[in-house]
């Protein structure tokens, strides 16, 4: 009977001992890296930031009566000439300027014996839209004299002053990067805790930017505001 070679066989067997040593210890190893994925900490940054609004619509509206659609429309007519002659006095002549349509109503008889003062009323809008927030507001505080002027203000919520802030596009990003800073400042306060350091970035998301008003009295000034979600990796 023909023998085999014992010393190739024994080869073989040394090789792949080997070889399995290998691939558990690479697994092991792979097992160690997956695990380590797991530990990571969830922080959000903050940014915020008041920026002054640089677009003012301030909606003038004003009424008028009469007992003909004529004198109602030469009513109109002598009362947008008033509130133009006043917009010009306080700076705002070269602003860009809105009339809208009127709303004109006729008056109904309350009973037989009782008749309307004027059997048509019309409400009238001039809306003034401009980036010059100071004259703008300091038209706003001498309107009143319109009154003396023989112009009917009408204070409607429906008509009041709005002012924005057209130039979040150019503070997203330095306001982005602030709030990531403030959130791996905090992954590093929670690492320090726990006897970790920071690694990368698991994950992020940007939240959304809101856009408020200071306060109810100074709609002008506006407050930016931006959260940051970020997952980080802890590291021995």
């Amino acid at each position: 009977m023909e023998q085999r070679p014992v010393v190739p066989s024994l080869l073989k067997g040394i090789i792949l001992a080997v070889g399995f040593v290998a691939g558990c210890w690479v697994l092991a190893g792979a097992l160690v890296d997956f695990k380590a994925m797991d530990r990571y900490v969830s922080v959000k940054g903050l940014a915020e930031r008041e920026v002054p609004a640089d677009l003012a619509m301030w909606p003038i509206s004003f009424s008028v009566a009469a007992d003909t659609l004529p004198d109602l429309d030469a009513a109109l007519a002598r009362s947008r000439k008033e509130v133009m002659a006043f917009l010009g006095e306080q700076g705002l002549g070269g602003a860009e300027i809105m009339n809208a349509a009127p709303r004109v109503q006729e008056n109904q008889y309350n009973s037989p014996n009782q008749r309307p003062v004027h059997r048509y009323t019309a409400q009238a809008v001039v809306t003034v839209r401009s980036n010059d927030i100071a004259k703008v507001k300091k038209g706003m505080s001498v309107a009143g004299e319109l009154v003396s002027r023989g112009v009917l203000l009408v204070q409607n919520y429906e008509f009041r002053p709005t002012f924005a802030f057209t130039g979040l596009n150019k503070i997203k990003p330095d306001m982005i990067a602030e709030a990531t800073r403030n959130a791996r400042d905090a992954a590093k306060q929670f690492a320090e805790d726990s006897g970790s350091r920071v690694g990368g970035i698991r994950r992020a998301s940007q939240g959304y930017f809101s856009l408020q008003d200071r306060d109810q009295y100074t709609p002008e000034i506006k407050k930016v505001r931006v959260v940051t979600s970020v997952d980080y990796f802890l590291e021995d």
